[in-house]
């Protein structure tokens, strides 16, 4: 697997960079924006770590140029570890938020993580067809075919977290089985991030995101798809 760490900071990219490949993935490093987009065009690797602080053109920024071309995982690193910015870096399609300063062991259960989803889906063990409640799920297209007819793109995330739902339709489902289940995180916490991923899949799916019919939120505990 092509692990591509992006970081204006190069102490940061050693450090990870030595890290990834003391755990045997091939490593490819870029400095900048510009300089990132140019290796994901030409080197098309699995996975990309990306610093928010860069000069220039910011990681948010892109992270939004990548997702215009493809959907490979994205893992976000910053020094600003406030919730809004977690928020910001997973509204423009990010799949993780790992603040900075962090644990080595933890950084490399994400990319663990990302890398099992990746391995499952090039083996054939996507999700499969599935419709509940009038709305179809593609997993060859990634999109979601509602009863009006619309069809909507789903990041992968956004895929597996609805299908995950819907699969389990009338049964609440806490923070903790939807992170092992669709990130695949051994450890608990991170409500934000399902949070997040959640309010992103409410405005793609529901008539009224802020009166949600479907994507219902069981709070304290988790969230369930409503059939009825």
């Amino acid at each position: 697997m092509r692990i591509l760490v992006v970081d204006d900071d190069l102490p940061s990219v050693k450090m990870i960079a030595f890290l990834l490949r003391e755990e045997g993935y091939t490593v490819l490093t870029a400095n900048d924006g510009p300089e990132a987009l140019r290796m994901v065009d030409e080197e098309m690797p699995d996975l990309v770590i990306l610093d928010v602080m860069m000069p220039g053109m910011d990681g948010l920024e892109v992270c939004r140029r990548i997702r215009r071309i493809t959907d490979l995982p994205i893992i976000f690193l910053s020094a600003k570890g406030e919730t809004a910015d977690r928020v910001a870096g997973l509204d423009v399609g990010g799949d993780d938020y790992l603040p900075k300063p962090f644990e080595p062991a933890e950084l490399l259960a994400r990319v663990r993580a990302v890398m099992r989803r990746t391995e499952a889906f090039a083996l054939g063990e996507r999700p499969s067809q599935l419709t509940v409640a009038g709305i179809h799920l593609d997993p060859v297209k990634n999109v979601a075919i509602l009863p009006d007819g619309r069809q909507v793109y789903l990041t992968p995330i956004e895929f597996r977290l609805l299908h995950y739902l819907m699969s389990n339709a009338g049964r609440t489902l806490t923070y903790d089985q939807l992170l092992a289940t669709v990130w695949g995180y051994d450890y608990e916490g991170y409500a934000n991030l399902v949070a997040v991923h959640m309010r992103r899949l409410r405005h793609k799916v529901e008539e009224d995101p802020r009166n949600p019919q479907r994507l219902i939120t069981v709070r304290g505990i988790g969230y369930r798809f409503e059939a009825d």
